[in-house]
């Protein structure tokens, strides 16, 4: 058995009487023993019933945030991130140009004219949306960019630059992914298990390329596939010093195979486990020319 949204696997092997199963969980370089014994019908508890799904905010609603607090985060706060919770988001520790990396679905690169403290200065953002019902991923980042609108006078103009990028395309061979069965229109879930160890659910190709060039790649990324849908899959390889910031160099690698060796590099990972690959080239990329940006006062 494995469960890929977490990186584990479970073999085990079942008595002859049916009422016990010998075997071992594996999720990382340290396997475990793990015993299972049959219970009885009278000794078994009632599985609870799941909470119903949240009502989703309606398709053509265009909602705002109702309230939004936003400060400057401490000195010696460390890490970044975004965060849905139910109809609550938050930021910890997010400059302006992660909030707009995360609201447009740009790389810093196509960020152009910023401020410097569009980069040095950090803020913690709450927010709660206005209407009712579960805001869709596309919602929520039209609210975020009316944020930054309104609190810190965002404008811009588009225009085409030709940009160093890496372009994702089909393997020889084909997607080895799998396609989701949840919500076509519910929030993608993507996250790292650590460096270099990426778990995928629900999400599209562009979902995973705007992932890529806002954590670990050093350019924009495209997706050149023609793909359509969403996708359930794990990915998991070794960070170059380019990539995380540098960070994963630094610290020694990313994760290794059960037995212990180097995994992949994330081109010959991608090959590989997702049958998808990654380009380096130029392309025409649209980046977003800075016309006003002020600091958000705090309240």
């Amino acid at each position: 058995m494995a469960i890929s949204a977490i990186g584990g696997t479970y073999e085990g092997k079942l008595s002859p009487d049916g009422g016990t199963i010998t075997g071992t969980w594996t999720q990382g370089p340290q396997p475990i023993s793990l015993n299972l014994v049959r219970v009885s019908a009278e000794a078994a508890w009632e599985i609870p019933k799941p909470p119903p799904p949240p009502t989703p905010m309606r398709a053509d609603a265009d909602p705002s945030f109702e309230v939004a607090t936003i400060k400057f985060s401490r000195p010696e706060e460390q890490g970044k991130g975004f965060r849905v919770r139910g109809r609550n988001f938050s930021t910890i520790n997010t400059s302006v140009t992660d909030i707009i990396m995360f609201a447009y679905g740009v790389h810093a690169r196509q960020i152009v004219g910023a401020p410097a403290w569009f980069d040095t200065e950090k803020y913690d953002i709450t927010a709660k949306p206005d209407g009712e019902g579960q805001p869709s991923d596309k919602q929520w980042k039209a609210m975020v960019q009316k944020l930054l609108a309104e609190r810190f006078k965002f404008a811009f103009h588009r225009e085409k630059k030709e940009l160093s990028v890496y372009a994702i395309v089909l393997a020889k061979g084909g997607s080895k992914m799998t396609k989701s069965e949840g919500d076509p229109n519910g929030l993608p879930g993507m996250g790292f298990r650590g460096l270099g160890a990426l778990n995928v659910r629900n999400a599209g190709i562009e979902d995973f390329a705007r992932l890529m060039q806002a954590t670990v790649l050093d350019r924009p990324v495209v997706d050149h596939t023609g793909l359509t849908g969403r996708f359930d899959f794990a990915l998991n390889w070794a960070p170059d010093e380019l990539q995380f910031g540098g960070a994963g160099a630094r610290r020694g690698g990313g994760p290794k195979t059960d037995g212990g060796e180097a995994l992949p590099d994330l081109f010959a990972a991608m090959q590989a486990q997702i049958g998808l690959k990654m380009e380096a080239t130029k392309a025409p990329v649209e980046v977003m020319v800075v016309e006003k940006a002020e600091r958000a006062s705090e309240n």
